[in-house]
């Protein structure tokens, strides 16, 4: 899945100014019903069900029924839409509001509410975020996941480290797990018929002995009821508490 759109290639400070809410609203002959919010909100249903590349200002007003021009009094073009979209769609859901356990609890659903998210917007992973600009769903998500994960006594840097960690090795699964889907639907074989498609000639190359390991291994071990993702994120928090312990004691 490349790449497509780049978060922040647009007017920086106007993107700013309309998700904080500092932008001039449009003075001249606005449509009746049309809003900000829901020019956003209907960009983010066609992206969710078409892709980001199929958002355009010339496709967005046609599922609007307005003119192109009237989206411009609201938004100056798709690059800042990208920006509004993202702000959209990071909004921190309920669980974080009423999260009241540990730091590795908070991590735990910080990282599957974020696997969530992109199994939701898929087109989230063909936006380039190395670059965000920050609006209110950004900051307010990243100012209560810090409340909850600042009692691991770690530097400001590696807190952002860990954040960093976690997001990271969530997008891989997301983007696998995206890709696995798309696939299915664009060839029209599950993933049963898939690999049986394979086995005939598998078999036989296992049988050869060229590949020992392999041929040993249990039936399940490529079997789709184990959880990876469980997996690998309980090894990443084991991994950090073992740090976390490490600056307790060394802080003692």
């Amino acid at each position: 899945m490349a790449t497509t759109e780049t978060s922040g290639s647009g007017d920086i400070t106007r993107s700013l100014e309309l998700m904080w809410g500092s932008g001039e609203r449009p003075t001249r002959g606005p449509k009746p019903g049309l809003t900000l919010e829901r020019i956003v909100s209907t960009a983010v249903r066609l992206a969710d069900t078409e892709g980001i590349a199929a958002v355009s200002m010339r496709r967005l007003s046609t599922e609007l029924g307005t003119g192109t021009m009237s989206l411009y009094r609201y938004v100056p073009g798709k690059a800042e839409l990208l920006d509004l979209m993202l702000n959209h769609v990071q909004a921190p859901g309920e669980e974080s509001a009423t999260f009241t356990g540990g730091w590795r609890a908070a991590l735990e659903t910080y990282a599957r509410a974020t696997l969530e998210q992109h199994r939701r917007h898929p087109w989230l992973l063909q936006v380039n975020q190395s670059r965000p600009v920050l609006g209110p769903s950004a900051v307010e998500g990243l100012e209560r996941v810090l409340s909850f994960i600042k009692p691991m006594g770690l530097r400001d840097v590696e807190l952002i480290s860990v954040l960093v960690m976690v997001e990271g090795y969530v997008a891989g699964v997301a983007r696998t797990q995206v890709q696995a889907a798309q696939a299915a639907e664009e060839t029209e074989l599950t993933d049963e018929a898939f690999w049986e498609a394979q086995r005939p000639v598998l078999e036989r190359i296992m049988e050869s002995g060229r590949y020992p390991l392999i041929a040993a291994l249990s039936e399940d071990a490529f079997g789709s009821e184990f959880d990876h993702f469980e997996f690998g994120l309980q090894r990443i928090l084991d991994g950090l508490e073992v740090l976390v312990e490490q600056r307790t004691r060394a802080a003692k």
